[in-house]
């Protein structure tokens, strides 16, 4: 690793590189993108693949989901009206998918990207807890594989950095490390997970699902319960963070002498800092919690307000992703990040309960037709899932139950609304069933290794950049005052609708 790195190391790191990023599209992506280009103007180029038809319509995602958000202000002021020709300069969209070997790309533009491509971000992935399990697995495991397999044949790379989630844990409790997952390795004692079995079990089940040509909701229904029974049956709680681990453990056994990084994330939330405090994309668990709050349609949820609450700010992540990227470039080794907070500085869920209580105190929402100030109720919270399940059947079951005897009774007079608030009661259970692994979260990031990249860079001097543009130090967040004056405020202007 590169030591006594400063900002303009880094910056100047990225001078005259090309750059093949993945899921750009994506919070963390459009974050990346907008980062490199404001900082490194003389990046050689971004290109960028993303799904669609044709160059055209990759051409056009690109503009409307990324240089045409919000986070490219900052950008766009600086250019000026020269802002549309930086940005054709500088990016080049790329109409293809991870799920295919070499991404579904013509051999022309292939022979192109092989000598051109100095670094590889895939951080293509869905993060849907309870995806369609062959739908995960062609995003999260195989595409791994191809990004892995695609990298090797680009002749002057320099590295491979690849997105994950700390959560590849599973449910453990304690200090985790950051070591890298074994082929075949399980979070389940007595149990090996071998991915081509796995595949071979999707593609069979859905031959069967054809055969008996069941509907296409039904097909989607059972890949998704085949998702989660293969994820806890080796011990993950959800089919995301089972084919994470599944594509993690193929890039270590596929890489070869391929320098690559594992970033593992926790949750990621707003931007803290730069190019624009508080903007956000896609909402998290935590915020869900708050938009229910300020709209006052989720009166309870399942936390243990004493426990870990691990997040990272999302410019924090791509700082890290940066740093990686100069520090690691041509090693020719494997290492693993967490991009955590839990053992730096560990916020309780109790720090955004009273955060959030105080925000709302101070700045009403306002609803109603003359804008009058809500009438705000305390949420509940429960520390366990059987405290919560007991609560559901007295308040929703029991309710219910009587409503399906009242409906037998009158002939099915009530039999839609019966049907109605049974769906949602079965939602509201599985919701539970999902975050409860994240709400009652007993494990603790060890990041040693991020803390060893964070003392790379050069802080002698107080005033040093890196403290700023490259900040990716949990211990300088004040968790109030993020939670106050920047994450909730910016999940009510970004994501209210």
């Amino acid at each position: 690793m590169v030591s006594g790195m400063d900002a303009g190391m880094v910056v100047g790191y990225f001078r005259g590189k090309s750059i093949l990023i993945t899921g750009s599209t994506g919070f963390l992506g459009k974050v990346l993108v907008e980062k490199i280009l404001r900082v490194q103007p003389d990046v050689k180029k971004i290109f960028l693949l993303v799904r669609a038809a044709d160059i055209e319509s990759a051409k056009l995602r690109i503009q409307t989901e990324v240089t045409g958000r919000e986070i490219f202000q900052v950008l766009k002021e600086k250019h000026g009206m020269e802002f549309d020709d930086f940005i054709e300069e500088k990016i080049c969209p790329l109409a293809g998918d991870i799920m295919y070997e070499d991404f579904g790309l013509d051999t022309g533009s292939l022979r192109e990207l092989y000598k051109d491509i100095d670094i590889i971000v895939n951080g293509a992935a869905t993060t849907n807890f309870s995806e369609r399990y062959d739908v995960a697995f062609d995003a999260n495991v195989l595409g791994a594989k191809h990004v892995c397999t695609f990298a090797k044949k680009c002749s002057k790379l320099k590295m491979l950095l690849h997105v994950s989630t700390a959560y590849v844990a599973g449910e453990q409790e304690g200090i985790i490390l950051e070591k890298p997952f074994l082929m075949g390795e399980s979070l389940k004692e007595g149990t090996h997970l071998d991915i081509e079995s796995e595949l071979n079990l999707i593609k069979e089940t859905r031959r069967e699902l054809k055969a008996n040509c069941s509907s296409e909701k039904a097909e989607r229904r059972a890949m998704k319960e085949l998702g989660l029974k293969r994820a806890r049956k080796f011990g993950w709680p959800n089919t995301y963070v089972f084919t994470k681990a599944m594509g993690e453990m193929l890039l270590g056994h596929l890489r070869g002498d391929l320098t690559v990084v594992i970033l593992r994330p926790s949750i990621i939330t707003s931007i803290l800092k730069e190019p624009l405090p508080g903007w956000m994309e896609g909402i998290r668990t935590i915020d869900a919690v708050v938009i229910g709050y300020a709209k006052q349609t989720l009166s309870f949820f399942l936390v243990d307000l004493d426990l870990i609450m691990d997040v990272i700010p999302g410019d924090m992540v791509v700082n890290a992703m940066m740093v990686a990227m100069t520090a690691h470039s041509e090693e020719q080794s494997q290492t693993i990040y967490h991009v955590t907070s839990s053992l730096r500085n560990p916020a309780p869920y109790a720090i955004l309960a009273e955060s959030g209580h105080r925000y709302f105190f101070d700045n009403p929402p306002r609803t109603g037709r003359n804008g009058e100030p809500a009438r705000l109720n305390k949420m509940r919270f429960f520390s366990t899932v059987k405290r919560l399940s007991l609560y559901m059947a007295i308040k929703y079951r029991l309710p219910l139950e009587m409503l399906r005897l009242v409906n037998i009774a009158l002939c099915g007079v009530f039999s839609r609304r019966y049907n109605e608030l049974s769906r949602k009661y079965r939602f509201v259970m599985q919701l539970i069933e999902l975050y409860a692994p994240y709400s009652l979260f007993k494990g603790c990031f060890d990041d040693t290794n991020t803390e060893r990249l964070r003392m790379a860079m050069n802080k002698e001097r107080e005033d040093n950049a890196a403290n700023y543009y490259f900040d990716f130090d949990p211990k300088s967040i004040d968790w109030d005052d993020y939670f106050y004056s920047v994450h909730i405020p910016g999940v009510l202007k970004y994501m209210r609708d």
